[in-house]
Parts: structure tokens; sequence; C-alpha cells
């Protein structure tokens, strides 16, 4: 079944050695007529970006994929791929890790982001379009892999760093892809997401983390509560629960 399952994700998967960005290069693929179910990889991205049009770096030697996807969901549940994709790229990089994980525990932040030790070691981008009479989704993963990039506004760590030696971006990408399947499978165009729900809170911070959420309207503190039944964040604030379906959201220290 593991032989079958791996040709069945050669049969899905392109790699690059460069391109601008492999969601870009997915969606270029799609409005071609290629609406997926795609896999493209890239050994270098030379304007990749994350959430709200930000730069994300991804040099040889990082992890940079796309998966194509076609919806056929409503467009509430679009937000819940960012969710399993962060659970498949959390259980990638413990199982990657193996006991190396234990002095150096991975959370899951919400939206979109996998952190080491505070640091961020990984980020998901969704984007959603029409494509003719079709609704696609394409889900962008970047892993620090075996290089931290600098920033200036947070502290970034590699698998590299946590365990020397890590296995190599390729493998580590099929190790993601593997149980990205899984999870969109148990997504199930929404049905599924309770579970998705489930996994996401059991890897997240702590629930009673303390928290700021920044929507660009406003900034709320309070404790990390968990997700609603659709996946919004859940802030505690005084004896009151604030619902979010949007926003950066950053530790405050103790």
């Amino acid at each position: 079944m593991a032989g079958a399952a791996s040709q069945e994700l050669d049969a899905l998967w392109i790699e690059l050695d460069e391109v601008d960005s492999t969601n870009a290069e997915a969606m270029r693929r799609a409005q071609a007529g290629s609406p997926g179910p795609l896999y493209i990889s890239a050994n270098r991205q030379t304007a990749g970006r994350g959430r709200s049009g930000r730069p994300w770096q991804s040099s040889a030697g990082n992890l940079a994929l796309s998966r194509l996807l076609t919806l056929d969901c409503p467009p509430m549940c679009v937000a819940q791929l960012s969710l399993a994709a962060g659970v498949a790229v959390h259980e990638a990089a413990c199982s990657a890790l193996g006991e190396q994980d234990v002095a150096h525990p991975l959370y899951l932040k919400w939206p979109n982001d996998i952190l080491a030790n505070g640091a961020k070691l990984a980020g998901i981008l969704v984007e959603a379009t029409s494509v003719g009479p079709q609704r696609i989704a394409i889900i962008g993963i970047g892993v620090n892999v075996l290089e931290a990039p600098g920033v200036s506004d947070r502290a970034t760590v590699s698998l590299g760093d946590i365990a020397p030696g890590i296995e190599s971006p390729r493998a580590f990408a099929r190790r993601v892809a593997e149980r990205l399947e899984a999870l969109l499978a148990l997504w199930d165009q929404g049905r599924g997401f309770d579970a998705i729900r489930e996994r996401w809170i059991a890897a997240a911070l702590p629930i009673g983390t303390a928290i700021s959420v920044n929507t660009g309207r406003e900034v709320a503190t309070g404790t990390f509560a968990g997700l609603d039944p659709s996946g919004c964040l859940l802030l505690e604030d005084g004896g009151e629960r604030k619902v979010f379906t949007f926003g950066d959201v950053a530790l405050i220290p103790d």
C-alpha cells in the first residue's frame, strides 16, 4: 500500500528548480486547464509570499510546496484548509525529528504558523478563486528545513537547527504530502472538520497561553481558548469570550 500511495503522489508531482512562487505557478497551471489535484515543489522561490502579501524567503535547502485542489464546499470552509495543512506539517515535523522535538516542542499558532520554542518554523498560505465554472484552492506550505532566514520582526528556526542531519527537503516534502493527503480526505470538503479541529487544538499552543490578536482595526489581548466549530479563534478576555475570523496572533511574553 505504501508503494501504491507513493506512486499516486509521483503522478501528481511537479518539481521545479526555481520559480517565482509555487502558489503562483499552481495558479497559472489551473488557469491553463489543470485544476488539480497537483503538487508543485521548488528548490528556490524568487518571490515567495505569506499572508497579507508578506515576503517569504525560500532558498535552496528549504521547502516550498503547493497543493492545488478543486473545491465543493461552502466558502466559509476554505479557511479550514490552513488548519488541516498545519496539522500535516506539525505531524510531519514531529515524525522527522523523533525524540529531538521533546526538547524543542512544536506548536501550531492560529491561523497558519508552526513554532518551535516560540520561533517560526513554517507558514501556510491558502488562496482560493474561480477558474471558469470551477472553484479551486491552493495550499502553499513553506518550511525552514535546513536554513532559518533572517527576519527583522520575528525569531526563526529550522529543522536542521533542532536536529543536525535532518532529512533532505525533498524527503520532508513527501512526508508532508502523505499526511496532507490523509487530512484532506478526512476534511472531506468541510464535512470532517470536527476531527481536524480536535487534532489542531491538540497540537496548538496550550489553552490559556497569553496572546494578542491584531485585526488591523484593533489589538485585543487575552488568553488562547481554542477554536470554535468552524475554525475561528477563541480569545478569553476578562471572562468574555471573543471570536476572530482573521488577525495576526502574537505571544505575550511572561
